[in-house]
């Protein structure tokens, strides 16, 4: 059981009120400090992670750095100014802040009341285990959604027999299958299929979308490490 929560003004997050991103879109965006936040169980922590290299790491090291961004406060504060129905896309770089793997209750909870009436989201490459299954179950009934990310059709079967919303991401140099092993249909990220970005998109913003798993193909400059860290036997 979680013991200790974070101190909300201990962590630093970083918002841009309006994307220039080209795939998410003109929308509020945030980033959030490596440590406290990404689990040391992501498979991409030291290899392969999108926000590792490129303008998103640059953001990303400032961040990390303490050179920019504000609290956590700062970003509730933020959230609830926002529009009734505003979507929001919560850590480009970054996961939800943990105690030694454990969702912090306490910042999440306050993000959670914070977004009320708003369309926030997310994804986390926390380890699914009975508290974190909890916590993110809540999140999501209460509107604000976090979607499993997940390295395999099979561990997407796995999440969605927890009842979480699950994307994956798959090898870019192979046929994506339709459907997982239990027959889930499998839809690739529309954002890489047609003119469109996840503004305009929103699956991932849907917690509740009848079990559809949103499939990344491997993109970008870490393409060829991510190819080979979903490949590799885990």
């Amino acid at each position: 059981m979680q013991t200790a929560l974070i101190n909300p003004a201990s962590v630093r997050v970083h918002i841009t009120v309006k994307s220039s991103n080209v795939k998410t879109g003109p929308m509020p965006t945030t980033v959030s400090q490596k440590e406290k936040s990404c689990p040391l169980t992501c498979p991409f922590i030291n290899k392969g992670c999108y926000a590792g290299v490129g303008p998103v790491s640059w953001n990303w090291s400032k961040v990390n750095k303490g050179l920019r961004g504000g609290n956590w406060s700062d970003l509730c504060d933020f959230v609830e100014s926002l529009p009734t129905g505003q979507i929001f896309r919560h850590n480009v770089a970054g996961d939800l802040f943990n105690n030694d793997g454990l969702i912090d209750t306490g910042l999440l909870n306050s993000l959670v009341k914070a977004n009320k009436n708003k369309k926030g989201y997310t994804y986390t490459h926390h380890v699914l285990n009975a508290h974190n299954v909890s916590q993110i179950k809540k999140a999501n009934k209460k509107g604000f959604t976090i979607n499993a990310s997940c390295q395999s059709l099979t561990e997407c079967d796995q999440a969605i027999s927890k009842g979480l919303p699950t994307v994956c991401v798959v090898d870019s140099d192979k046929p994506t299958p339709k459907t997982t092993p239990k027959g889930h249909k499998v839809l690739v990220c529309p954002a890489q299929t047609q003119e469109t970005n996840c503004d305009r998109c929103r699956l991932c913003s849907k917690a509740e979308r009848n079990n559809v798993v949103i499939a990344f193909k491997a993109h970008g400059a870490q393409k060829n490490a991510v190819n080979e860290l979903i490949n590799s036997p885990h």
